[in-house]
């Protein structure tokens, strides 16, 4: 592999990583505060790729569906958490799967017919086609900008989980949600809040996916997988354990692609099986 070369698939990997926080951080958000296993989580992912599509192709702008498709969803997220899985917090974890698994799968069979089992393109934004000179390398401009949304958003989460009224109540309650509902905190709206944050920032990683693969109707179970293969690299219920076991789940499978295509997936699943190996509550979790 060539210096170029290795230079382009480690930005390379730092954008797709880039995306797995995104899409990872709800997830170990909710798991974190609720102790809630959310098997939906990658239709939310799916809806907002098809949102941006559906947006780009009627109103012929990417950046109405960036602003419009990660709200909705949130929207979306709220509603399926108050009228179906705040029923089951209290179910044994078996149950959370069963029903958030049920619910993922309706979710793709509706896309199916609205949109047919094909998968369709979503073009990336004229003002990004281009390229990005960095010194002597070449890189897609719209990767570049990303790496930079997720920055933003990443440190947005950290403002708002280390200083804010919100944040200090979402630290409380991953340690004990019983603790924060005896100190008078509505644990139902905190919930749902958070909920319906993990839903946005999995649209949001959707959508600026979609321009990178494309939407298809299958995207949401390899998202899911990817998701939490993120979250147990990182550390579950931890924000900096998402963006560190993005980076490096993206990484890896970034470069195994150039060096070893047909294992880059598998070499996904052995750097989760060292971790657990030799972190079990991964890179940044807690015992």
């Amino acid at each position: 592999m060539t210096i170029q070369l290795l230079v382009f698939q480690i930005l390379n990997g730092i954008g797709i990583g880039m995306i797995y926080f995104l899409l990872s951080a709800g997830l170990t958000l909710i798991f974190g505060l609720m102790r809630f296993v959310n098997f939906a989580h990658g239709a939310f992912y799916l809806i907002a790729a098809y949102l941006a599509f559906s947006v780009t192709s009627l109103a012929g702008t990417f950046w109405l569906a960036l602003l419009a498709a990660p709200l909705a969803v949130g929207a979306m997220a709220l509603a399926i958490e108050f009228l179906l899985l705040r029923h089951a917090y209290r179910l044994p974890h078996e149950a959370q799967i069963l029903l958030t698994f049920a619910t993922a799968l309706l979710i793709q069979e509706i896309v199916i017919i609205i949109y047919g089992p094909l998968g369709q393109n979503v073009p990336v934004p004229e003002s990004l086609s281009g390229v990005v000179y960095l010194g002597p390398y070449v890189y897609p401009a719209y990767r570049l900008f990303l790496v930079a949304i997720a920055a933003l958003v990443a440190v947005g989460l950290w403002y708002v989980i280390e200083r804010t009224k919100l944040g200090s109540t979402l630290r409380a309650g991953s340690e004990s949600s019983e603790m924060v509902s005896l100190l008078g905190i509505n644990t139902s709206r905190v919930f749902s809040a958070t909920f319906a944050l993990g839903g946005a920032l999995a649209g949001l990683a959707g959508v600026l996916a979609a321009p990178i693969r494309g939407v298809e109707p299958f995207m949401s179970a390899e998202s899911l997988g990817i998701a939490f293969v993120v979250v147990v690299v990182g550390g579950l219920g931890t924000l900096s354990g998402a963006l560190v076991g993005g980076l490096l789940i993206g990484l890896t499978q970034s470069i195994m692609s150039t060096l070893w295509p047909q294992g880059a997936h598998l070499m996904i699943y052995t750097a989760m099986a060292i971790v657990i190996l030799t972190r079990p509550a991964g890179l940044m979790g807690r015992s």
